[in-house]
């Protein structure tokens, strides 16, 4: 199978894992990218009775209008009973590097406000230690320069994504050659760096189970087994 073929495996992996814990009052939370978009092609064909869904970007919220399915704000609701959404890079203890599609910062509050959280992926998004992915960060246009020096000094290559704002109206800075050895903790310290809005690893809400494709098989991974 190529890429694309994996990632609409494991979308509909999901689906079929999902779709029989929905109910009237579900809550679906809903990511951003080419991966959950496979996903959104799956609602759009059934049709889910359900209360509604939140979407983590303007995109997805495009793509969902066939479903019909009423887009919810986050405002709205209690919280989302499953948030599905890929990442552009996984390790062995559910952590994630995420952002690539520029909506890391709706999408981590998405994901901190379910109650369960399926991340989708194919096999190429593994990684033993996380950075080969460049981290995205979102920041103030003020201090990005000033942001971009701390993460420098921290041993990154920061690279300024030109022409790109994200539906919160900030830029994002991609970070190179960051050595990610304690996620949670690089996590925290880059998140206290004044200006920063959010950045783009996953490990203090990890995913809860990871659906990942291979070639022959959909591996279910589950963090509490």
């Amino acid at each position: 199978m190529n890429q694309d073929e994996k990632k609409q495996k494991a979308a509909e992996s999901a689906f079929s894992l999902v779709l029989p814990t929905l109910n009237k009052e579900s809550v679906l939370g809903i990511g951003t990218g080419s991966t959950t978009n496979f996903f959104i092609k799956e609602l759009n064909k059934t049709k889910v009775d359900i209360k509604g869904a939140i979407c983590s970007s303007e995109a997805s919220k495009d793509h969902l209008q066939e479903s019909g399915i009423k887009v919810m704000e986050l405002n709205e609701v209690h919280g989302i009973d499953v948030y599905i959404d890929g990442a552009d890079e996984f390790n062995s203890r559910f952590e994630l590097i995420k952002g690539g599609g520029g909506a890391l910062t709706r999408e981590k509050v998405l994901a901190n406000s379910s109650k369960e959280f399926i991340c989708i992926v194919d096999d190429t998004k593994y990684s033993g230690l996380l950075g080969n992915f460049p981290l995205p960060i979102e920041v103030l246009e003020v201090a990005r320069s000033a942001i971009s020096r701390e993460i420098m000094r921290m041993g990154g290559k920061p690279v300024y994504r030109q022409g790109f704002i994200t539906d919160n109206g900030h830029q994002i800075i991609d970070v190179h050659n960051l050595k990610i050895d304690i996620p949670f903790e690089m996590e925290a310290t880059i998140n206290n760096i004044p200006g920063v809005v959010e950045n783009g690893i996953f490990a203090k809400r990890t995913a809860d189970i990871i659906l990942q494709a291979t070639d022959s098989e959909i591996k279910t991974l589950n963090k509490n087994q």
